[in-house]
């Protein structure tokens, strides 16, 4: 990660008006930090996941995926936005109807974020932490390295789910569930 921008602190809205020339970057404390682009295989399990969710979430009516590192702040003073590879907003904080203007204004219930070779567990779980830290009720990181899914909630503790296992989000998507091994065919 590359620190951009010198040593102004900028705030998500500054932020979210940066030409940012088409590098790949989130908002850490107030300062712009570079990413890496994740290989294409990275896409694949997104895509993935993404198609699986999107078609439950819209066959129930429950709310919104958002997806394409749509920023969320996850701290203020300074600001924190960080570009989750997917995000589950439900309809009771994003109400169903014309979509908010700039960063939403509601962390979302779930965010899912796929493992790239180049992530470190020690940054991953940083995120793990904020998303946490600002209301997100429940983060799932998909390791496809190792097969694996472990997910975060604020009220339970951390597991891992193996190829064999289901993934489930019971509290927020009832009736949702993927057998783990699939989402690495």
């Amino acid at each position: 990660m590359t620190t951009l921008l010198g040593s102004k602190l900028l705030s998500a809205d500054e932020y979210g008006r940066l030409d940012n020339d088409g590098r790949l970057t989130e908002l850490v404390r107030g300062r712009v930090v570079e990413i890496n682009r994740p290989f294409t295989s990275h896409g694949f399990y997104l895509s993935r996941i993404n198609a699986l969710l999107w078609s439950y979430v819209q066959k129930h009516n429950l709310g919104r995926v958002v997806g394409g590192d749509a920023g969320v702040v996850t701290q203020h003073d300074p600001d924190t936005v960080r570009g989750p590879d997917l995000a589950y907003y439900s309809y009771q904080r994003i109400p169903a109807g014309s979509l908010p203007e700039g960063y939403w204004p509601a962390s979302p219930e779930l965010v899912i974020e796929i493992r790239s070779q180049s992530d470190r567990w020690k940054d991953i779980l940083q995120k793990v932490a904020e998303y946490l830290n600002a209301n997100v009720l429940t983060v799932a990181v998909i390791d496809p390295s190792s097969r694996h899914v472990h997910v975060y909630s604020a009220d339970q503790e951390a597991r891992i789910l193996t190829s064999a296992d289901l993934l489930t989000f019971s509290d927020l998507l009832p009736g949702f569930e993927i057998v783990v091994g699939s989402l690495f065919e």
